[in-house]
């Protein structure tokens, strides 16, 4: 690979009669096994009132991985802003900070990660909120690692996040349209696009956010990912047994012009890191998220060793 790998986890309850718990136990040992074969970072989503996926609370999951990590960094992709305070999520990601200092990525999303339905009950705000929310949030980072003082205009200024510490996590956008990779651009923080999400492919978001771009105190040069789905296995006939056991979502409206760059990448070691070139050349991506597919907990773990191997 041409660039660093990294892994998105949804939590995903195993296809062998698995429950959402296990899931959630599950992605502590990926995470584990990631660190063991080099990833770069690991991420866990937040999903709401849906069966076969276990992480609801991303930053539960974070501070778990903590204490059985020392390298990997680890975050959220990602924390669905409209759903909480700017506060609360400032206060909790410092938090995580201080427990692996260095090692914290936040981020975010500007969906609500669940149907209008959940929406209502999880007291979620319209999308609209998010580049306010963001901005409070934001502020409360960079004031409580001591980076830069809390806006004077903003009437919370008086308010501070707390723990306070030497440093906060680094920003990202989980972006599913060319709106959010341009966003991203403009605050001058990192992007990833997550083509699984938006059923289109990410080259134009990457040129997006590339064009967009303007220097920050998160990073002086852009950083743009891409987050796809990929299953490895010892043949290509056991992949795609495997794949064929993983539930699908249905295409959404308008994207079936996209499903031949994000069809689902599988079969052996060698044919999936080919692929996965392919997708790196052809977006320009700075870093590739490989989203850890497999319908078991073994499976999961297999794929990314033959993914990560060395050619």
């Amino acid at each position: 690979m041409t660039v660093p790998l990294s892994v998105l986890d949804l939590s995903p309850v195993s296809m062998d009669g698995g429950t959402q718990a296990e899931g959630v136990r599950n992605t502590i040992e990926v995470a584990k096994a990631a660190e063991r074969l080099g990833y770069k970072r690991f991420w866990v989503a937040e999903h709401h009132s849906i069966e076969h996926l276990s992480s609801a609370s991303p930053e539960v999951l974070i501070a778990a991985m903590t204490q059985v990590t020392h390298r990997i960094r680890l975050g959220s992709g990602g924390v669905m802003l409209p759903n909480y305070s700017p506060l609360k999520v400032a206060e909790v990601f410092m938090q995580l900070e201080a427990l692996a200092p260095g090692r914290i990525d936040l981020g975010l999303g500007r969906a609500l990660g669940a149907d209008a339905m959940t929406g209502r009950a999880l007291g979620s705000r319209s999308s609209e909120v998010f580049p306010q929310f963001f901005s409070l949030l934001s502020a409360w980072l960079l004031d409580s690692s001591g980076v830069e003082p809390f806006p004077i205009e903003s009437a919370f200024a008086a308010v501070k996040a707390s723990p306070r510490g030497p440093s906060h996590p680094d920003l990202f956008l989980l972006c599913s349209s060319l709106d959010s990779a341009r966003f991203a651009g403009m605050v001058g923080v990192g992007m990833v696009f997550a083509e699984f999400i938006a059923r289109a492919d990410g080259a134009p978001a990457v040129a997006a956010y590339r064009e967009a771009f303007q220097p920050s105190v998160y990073r002086s040069q852009p950083m743009a990912g891409v987050a796809t789905i990929a299953l490895a296995a010892d043949t290509v006939e056991e992949a795609e047994r495997l794949a064929a056991m993983v539930p699908r979502r249905p295409p959404a409206p308008g994207g079936e012009a996209g499903e031949r760059f994000v069809r689902r990448i599988r079969g052996d070691g060698p044919l999936v890191r080919a692929y996965l070139d392919a997708k790196i050349n052809h977006t320009g991506a700075d870093e590739l998220f490989v989203m850890s597919a497999g319908p078991s907990l073994e499976t999961r773990i297999r794929s990314l060793e033959l993914i990560a191997e060395k050619p």
